[in-house]
């Protein structure tokens, strides 16, 4: 755990399970985002794939130029709750989905020239006259259209987290992107779209700029701004952000561009953990203990990425007196956290503290089995206050149902 966040913490103080936001740990890496957007001249938007808590937006706001949504639904809880600019992509929008972007957004960035044939009509129709307000919380406004271009450099160590790899689905390639320029098909367009990067450096930005460069560079020009995307670990400690600005600079100056950036999980990245509590300890070849939440329905990445969440107090199997398996409350049988050790053991009513659960957690979790779904709470590390921001019930899996 960072000694800078969660100083003073009770597990017993909110309901289990729950998610607690550190609000210092949240205002940490806003100071590391506001010096690379102030030192650089980027514009950084959040994306609310990875974090959405309108509980946290105004702090969020005062630092980031906005959002970046994947749909209509993000794109409206963007403008209606956060506020700034609105950036929304879709590998595809439905009619439906398109009109509602298309009153929402700044930017809308297309992954096809396929769909940009389609709504060009629409879109450019939208940049000379606004048409009146849209959906609730739209305004008039002039949007920006974009293409997202894949340069097919993978530098992602997962495949399934690698918008890069064969036969992707994201991004035009560079030889259909040289199609259509040559059929004129770029006029209406002011930006590109990259995002190839999965919780990474700044070396791994450095080699995709420096592809990019070299296949897409000759459009830039006809560009007002380049967009490279999220996957950047900024906030990390050891990040090159030194680096990452020069990189900016030295890009905005040659091309004469706006850069973006859209960082998710770097906004919350070490500022979130998840409460559980030991239901039971059974033992079948080892202990095991069945905690009241789950790594299907409530941290998924454990079971997609994979990997296994740090506990405060805990450590690898075997390296403390007692090793247990953790497992999940859902009937499937792989739902299992991990194997951990403690210095003493485990007792039904116990409380653990799973780290780093912020990000892609509450956003991607479910209420698979009808298990109770994790409340939602805030801590502040400098005034000692712990705030329940919701708490869920029946009613909200049934609504979801009928």
């Amino acid at each position: 755990m960072e000694r800078d966040i969660f100083i003073g913490f009770d597990p017993h103080s909110v309901p289990s399970p729950c998610y607690v936001i550190d609000e210092a740990g949240v205002d940490r890496n806003l100071r590391f985002l506001q010096e690379v957007q102030q030192a650089s001249g980027a514009r950084v938007l959040m994306a609310l794939k990875a974090f959405a808590l309108p509980a946290l937006f105004p702090r969020i706001r005062a630092v980031l130029d906005g959002v970046c949504a994947s749909g209509p639904w993000e794109a409206r809880l963007g403008r209606e709750c956060f506020g700034g600019e609105v950036h929304t992509f879709a590998p595809a929008f439905s009619d439906e989905d398109f009109t509602e972007a298309l009153a929402l957004s700044d930017h809308v960035v297309f992954n096809s020239f396929n769909q940009w044939r389609q709504f060009r009509a629409r879109a450019l129709a939208a940049q000379r006259g606004p048409s009146a307000a849209g959906p609730s919380g739209a305004s008039k406004r002039t949007p920006q259209f974009g293409m997202r271009i894949n340069p097919e450099h993978s530098e992602a160590e997962v495949p399934l987290y690698d918008p890069a790899a064969p036969f992707s689905r994201l991004g035009v390639t560079a030889e259909n992107f040289e199609a259509a320029a040559a059929a004129g098909e770029l006029a209406g367009l002011s930006g590109l779209h990259l995002h190839t990067l999965c919780e990474q450096g700044f070396d791994a930005l450095e080699r995709t700029v420096a592809v990019l460069l070299e296949k897409f560079g000759r459009y830039l020009p006809q560009m007002q701004w380049l967009n490279l995307g999220g996957g950047h670990h900024i906030t990390r400690p050891d990040y090159n952000r030194a680096g990452l600005i020069e990189l900016i600079q030295r890009v905005r100056s040659d091309y004469d561009i706006d850069i973006i950036l859209e960082p998710g999980e770097a906004v919350v990245i070490r500022s979130g953990v998840l409460v559980a509590t030991v239901l039971d300890v059974i033992y079948n070849g080892m202990p095991i203990a069945i905690l009241d939440t789950s790594a299907t329905a409530h941290m998924p990445d454990v079971l997609e990425m994979p990997y296994r969440p740090e506990i405060l107090g805990a450590a690898a199997p075997g390296e403390r007196s007692y090793t247990y398996r953790l497992g999940g409350q859902t009937c499937l049988a792989g739902d299992v956290i991990g194997d951990y050790s403690f210095n003493e053991p485990l007792q039904p009513g116990q409380r653990l503290v799973f780290e780093d659960m912020a990000h892609y957690t509450f956003i991607k979790s479910t209420m698979f089995n009808g298990v109770r779904h994790p409340a939602l709470a805030l801590y502040n590390s400098n005034s000692r206050v712990t705030r329940v921001v919701r708490e869920f019930s029946y009613s909200d899996f049934l609504g979801r149902l009928t």
